[in-house]
């Protein structure tokens, strides 16, 4: 059954700390106060528009937890929170504002899905593009990119100088297409700006949308440390020429990796793929590199 945020009077009241809601409909009435005690707040599964999820979002001063998955009618996810620590995003939508100066686990999913090409294009204003979605992150501990967020995220963050540095990310969780030269550029722009990044994991996709692009000049003269990173992991590894480059790039921009983890998902016997990873050059004398 559906219901109304609106109309939920229960909800309306101060003393409200947990608000947890699934298959509802967010549609606030024009005396909406917000909830001025409120530090948690999931929904699931729920319908809304960019202006009611914005004003209840920031008419909850102390909120802490945001949770917000399978949603619709939301084109521009606009979140400001001056306290807000977690958040976990899954859902299509078309851009996003982040305003959060104080989280410390963010979790981005944006569906495959997503009418990204709808988006306003931003080749004239990349750095904005990027200081909209992660800018406001300087306290930012653990980030999760998943879906088609580096995609997203692309459009504007290729090898740029971004508007913050992280200097308290410690965990990066990608999803990403190797087969777009941009997420990868992308990819090692946020390790860039990353300088105390410990651990690294991602999961590699496959997808007939993704861009052959025209980028390998500038990854070719790339140089980069990656001082304290310590462990990292690619999964639904496919045995490609650009995926074995990527592990290539860390173990010879990490010299504190003691171990590289790598899930096989390819079609074909890795031996050959295996050989190639065990003999790339690395600058850390503990780094392995284990198959699976």
């Amino acid at each position: 059954m559906m219901s109304s945020l609106g109309g939920c009077s229960c909800c309306q009241g101060d003393h409200q700390g947990f608000l947890q809601l699934e298959n509802c409909i967010i549609s606030l009435p024009r005396a909406f106060q917000g909830f001025k005690s409120l530090t948690y707040l999931s929904l699931n599964i729920f319908s809304s528009t960019d202006r009611d999820i914005q004003n209840l979002i920031s008419f909850c001063p102390v909120l802490t937890d945001l949770i917000l998955t399978s949603f619709e009618g939301i084109n521009r996810l606009n979140i400001q929170a001056p306290k807000l620590e977690y958040l976990n995003v899954y859902g299509d939508f078309e851009d996003i504002n982040l305003e959060a100066p104080n989280l410390k686990v963010a979790i981005l999913y944006l569906g495959h899905q997503a009418k990204l090409y709808q988006s306003v294009p931003i080749g004239y204003d990349k750095e904005n593009h990027v200081k909209k979605s992660l800018g406001s992150l300087s306290e930012i501990k653990t980030l999760g990119i998943t879906g088609s967020f580096m995609k997203y995220l692309s459009k504007g963050c290729i090898l740029t100088k971004l508007p913050v540095v992280f200097t308290r990310l410690e965990n990066i969780y990608l999803t990403i297409c190797f087969w777009d030269q941009r997420q990868v550029l992308t990819a090692y722009s946020l390790f860039q700006n990353a300088p105390n990044l410990k651990k690294l994991a991602v999961w590699s996709y496959a997808s007939s949308t993704c861009d052959q692009d025209q980028a390998r000049i500038l990854e070719h003269t790339l140089q980069m440390k990656m001082d304290h990173l310590v462990m990292a992991c690619v999964e639904c590894f496919r045995g490609l020429d650009n995926e074995v480059d990527f592990v290539a790039k860390l173990l010879s921009w990490a010299p504190a990796l003691e171990e590289v983890k790598i899930e096989w998902k390819g079609e074909t016997d890795c031996s050959i793929v295996l050989a190639k990873l065990l003999a790339l050059p690395r600058v850390s004398p503990r780094a392995n590199v284990i198959v699976t």
